[in-house]
């Protein structure tokens, strides 16, 4: 059973029918089996195909309805297929973005856990260690996040998919990593190191306010697609990135050393194993030495 906390300290439960099959998929023999075809890239390809077919824009109410979805939130349309509503926009005036330079930002409505980094670029996720070179692929760029932090938000099928910027900069090229498409529900991370596994792509930041900083789109079961806008050289706090097709989905912050220090109540709920719910835009963390 899941527990997310909101940012006032309220904890909810999520226990849904999708945790139960995914855990038999992930801790069983049988299910294990089962699920080595579907998390290979082949069969998201195909996932996405099909979801943009029209005749899935059927399936569109009972989601909206299983997972009270606030449409009145979302720009009024017809929509083509499942996909079409799936990476469907904002209103302009529902999310807030902060624009204090010294407030770290949230780059997307999501579950957020933070964990330190390690002088020898380890961290944890729950029970499972990664780290940074495993995570970029490049040991000397994991170097320069020794004792910084990492911010994994993690995105649910309810949540708006598409993500920003969190600080103005100098956009370095896209580096694009290949590999799989595990779920990102935590049951899975208990099982699989995910994260470096699942196929993902960043970019480097040199941020205005915060330093240099890793942004990274993962992808995750049947998402077919991570859709950034290309050839971007300078970015904007706030300035639209890309979004995820279809599925949960997760993105990666990487910070430096004493670049930022994270909110109290976002260290406290990830010590507990708990991810605390937050908006697109909304305050994260401040400039500052960690403690």
């Amino acid at each position: 059973m899941q527990v997310i906390a909101d940012r006032k300290g309220n904890l909810t439960k999520v226990n849904s029918t999708q945790d139960k099959i995914l855990k038999k998929l992930y801790t069983h023999w049988i299910g294990r089996i089962l699920l080595k075809p579907l998390v290979s890239p082949a069969v998201s390809k195909i996932g996405g195909f099909l979801l943009n077919l029209p005749i899935t824009k059927f399936w569109i109410p009972f989601f909206i309805k299983n997972n009270s979805i606030p449409m009145e939130e979302y720009e009024q349309k017809k929509y083509r297929s499942y996909n079409d509503f799936f990476t469907r926009k904002l209103l302009p005036d529902r999310r807030e973005i902060e624009m204090e330079p010294d407030l770290f930002i949230s780059p997307c409505d999501s579950k957020l856990s933070v964990s330190k980094i390690d002088h020898k670029s380890v961290f944890s996720v729950k029970h499972t260690k990664y780290t940074a070179k495993t995570l970029l692929k490049n040991k000397k760029l994991a170097e320069k996040f020794a004792g910084g932090y990492i911010w994994i938000f993690r995105l649910s099928v309810e949540d708006y998919h598409h993500y920003i910027y969190a600080d103005s900069g100098k956009v370095s090229k896209t580096v694009k990593i290949p590999g799989i498409f595990h779920t990102v529900n935590p049951i899975a991370n208990d099982n699989f190191p995910i994260y470096k596994e699942n196929a993902r792509e960043y970019c480097l930041i040199q941020s205005k306010n915060f330093g240099a900083m890793i942004q990274m789109e993962v992808g995750a079961l049947l998402v077919g697609k991570i859709e950034n806008i290309p050839n971007r050289t300078e970015a904007k706090r706030g300035q639209e990135k890309g979004h995820f097709a279809f599925g949960g989905s997760t993105i990666i912050i990487m910070t430096q050393k004493d670049a930022v220090l994270p909110d109290k109540d976002l260290l406290k709920n990830t010590m507990r194993g708990i991810e605390t719910r937050v908006k697109l835009g909304e305050r994260i963390g401040s400039k500052g030495a960690n403690p």
